[in-house]
């Protein structure tokens, strides 16, 4: 396809060519950005070039390192400055990484282009820039859009009030041009998002108001209205904010997904606290609803800081064939696989546990536990027993090797998994059944953060330079 195109800009034509294509090589590198705000090492973040080659004499290894010229940044998401949305552009080219900072509200431009295995820095925007001229804080998720600009959601205000907008940025200088977003309306929170032009229509979902959730998290926020459970909709000719669908007090809507398939009308969202994953979708009116299709149910426990623990669902993704859904659950420490053939009724087909807060030996005791017969045994590897639980996912595009990483967020790591922040994160990588459904921990692989140069560390997304399941967006 790329080859009889002539002309075509970055990615692929649409998610079948990317996951099935010829021209559709294996991942041989991987980005991820790693923090040590909050680990008590006073160095700057830095981007890590990760090597995941099995024919590679440096696989599992860190072959590059990108510190950032500031301390604290908190490095968290990243996007690229144009994907497959510009497919049929062929003056761009997948050549930047977009790298926001959720707690200095800096923004990276990240060079990829010149040396895929040893990145620069190609610009800086200071956070005045997103003050200013957009009086938003704390970047969090960047898309790139077929126009050849970026768009970035936030959580905030310059202040640390929580605040659902957006930022623009040229797609050539990388300048702030202002707002994305009209009118007066905006939602209280802001967290993620996604784009489905064919339906007119951008959904975005709510994290906490960042004052709150800056240094870890208390349950009493919650009922405080602190934390979000909205689904915010988009219009996405205007830019005005239209609809709320409303998940529930205390859901937490995090990370949220349509189906690859640009002509799809719904996709998944999931919600940390309630442990819930609700498809969303246009309705015959055509405005949007949702409803439940997955729920974790929380287990009843000893020895932790509430006697009910959820799941905390932090990341889910959908394979490009939109056959499966994936999600972590933090907290009870495993990875689960649904087949989604039917939208409205998911079924559990692969569920790996990789660590958690429930495991034999540990501080906590489940008294009572809808899911499970018995606690599941400490994750260990080469040797090492994994601190920490399943956190932030990344699907090969064949959709058979899915990449895991164990570091949510320096402020919460530090509450919730002490041990992680003194010992460093880990990347984990899990072989999956496609026919059937099914996972299964690949015991060859294991990238050890716990053993960077300047001392532990903790590595977040992941991310190939040739697109990924939750980067790229079809128009």
């Amino acid at each position: 396809r790329l080859a009889k195109c002539g002309a075509c800009g970055p990615g692929y034509a649409t998610p079948l060519d990317a996951m099935k294509g010829k021209y559709c090589p294996r991942e041989e590198i991987v980005y991820l950005p790693c923090i040590y705000r909050n680990t008590g090492i006073e160095k700057p973040d830095y981007l890590a070039t990760v090597d995941v080659d099995p024919k590679s004499p440096h696989y599992c290894q860190v072959i590059h390192r990108l510190p950032m010229p500031n301390l604290k940044d908190e490095l968290h998401h990243s996007g690229w400055n144009a994907c497959s949305s510009c497919f049929g552009d062929a003056t761009k080219k997948r050549n930047r990484l977009i790298l926001p900072s959720l707690i200095s509200s800096r923004i990276y431009v990240v060079d990829v282009g010149t040396d895929l295995r040893a990145p620069r820095i190609h610009k800086v925007v200071e956070p005045v820039e997103l003050f200013w001229k957009g009086n938003v804080a704390n970047p969090h998720t960047s898309h790139c859009l077929g126009s050849g600009d970026i768009l970035i959601s936030c959580l905030g205000d310059p202040s640390g009030n929580g605040k659902g907008g957006f930022i623009l940025l040229d797609g050539e200088t990388f300048e702030v041009k202002g707002n994305w977003e009209n009118g007066e309306k905006v939602p209280p929170l802001g967290y993620d998002f996604w784009y489905q032009p064919r339906h007119n229509v951008l959904m975005s979902t709510e994290w906490g108001a960042p004052k709150v959730l800056a240094d870890g998290f208390n349950p009493a926020d919650v009922a405080r209205g602190h934390y979000g459970r909205r689904i915010n909709v988009w219009d996405w000719s205007t830019h005005a904010y239209i609809q709320a669908v409303d998940l529930g007090q205390g859901s937490i809507p995090l990370e949220i997904r349509f189906l690859h398939n640009p002509d799809a009308a719904e996709g998944f969202v999931g919600c940390a606290l309630s442990g819930a994953v609700h498809r969303f979708y246009k309705t015959e009116k055509g405005d949007w609803a949702a409803e439940k299709v997955i729920e974790v149910p929380s287990k009843k426990v000893q020895g932790w800081v509430l006697p009910d623990m959820p799941g905390l669902i932090t990341d889910i993704l959908i394979s490009l064939d939109d056959r499966f859904l994936y999600f972590s659950n933090w907290l009870h420490g495993d990875i689960r696989q649904y087949d989604i053939s039917n939208t409205r009724q998911p079924k559990l087909v692969g569920q790996v546990f990789l660590g958690g807060s429930i495991t034999k030996g540990g501080p906590v005791t489940v008294v009572e536990d809808k899911e499970l017969q018995c606690q599941p045994e400490p994750f260990v590897i080469k040797g090492k027993r994994v601190p920490g639980g399943p956190q932030m996912i990344q699907l090969s595009l064949d959709g058979k090797r899915l990449y895991v990483s164990s570091s949510l967020y320096s402020g919460w790591d530090k509450q919730f998994y002490p041990d992680l922040v003194k010992e460093g994160s880990v990347m984990l990588q899990i072989d999956v059944d496609t026919e059937r459904g099914g996972l299964k921990v690949n015991k060859n692989f294991l990238v050890d953060f716990g053993k960077e140069p300047d001392g532990p560390v903790l590595a977040h997304e992941i991310r190939y330079p040739g697109g990924d399941c939750t980067s790229d967006i079809w128009m």
